[in-house]
């Protein structure tokens, strides 16, 4: 399998350099964003093939933020977490394009399997 390359985005930063520092220790390359509109413009050269979306952000929302990454780097695949989920709002980001939908927190290793399993769909699209 090729590399995985994950954008991070949530506005709990506190979080996510901790997945950030775990997923780099374990050999994944990730990066951090703490917002939507941040997040665009790191993947304006589309050059992750995973983004980890919190769906509850300031601003713009994760579920807008996945329409925006579908138009812009179609073949990028979008892992959907979020601390209170429900099941229509699964239903949602599946319907618009999620790879997956986690909740927190969530297991690193149960993290790691679904990026790498969102990585080979993602080539298979390619």
């Amino acid at each position: 399998m090729s590399q995985v390359r994950v954008l991070l985005v949530d506005d709990e930063t506190d979080l996510i350099e901790i997945v950030e520092e775990r997923l780099r220790l374990r050999g994944i390359e990730a990066a951090v964003s703490n917002s939507g509109h941040d997040a665009l413009a790191r993947l304006r050269e589309c050059e992750f093939n995973v983004v980890v979306v919190d769906v509850r952000m300031p601003t713009m929302g994760g579920l807008e933020l996945l329409e925006r990454i579908k138009k812009i780097c179609p073949k990028t695949q979008v892992i959907l977490l979020t601390g209170r989920g429900s099941e229509e709002e699964s239903k949602m980001g599946i319907a618009r394009g999620a790879f997956d939908y986690l909740i927190k927190p969530v297991n690193i290793n149960d993290l790691i399997a679904t990026l790498e399993r969102a990585v080979t769909a993602g080539q298979s699209m390619a």
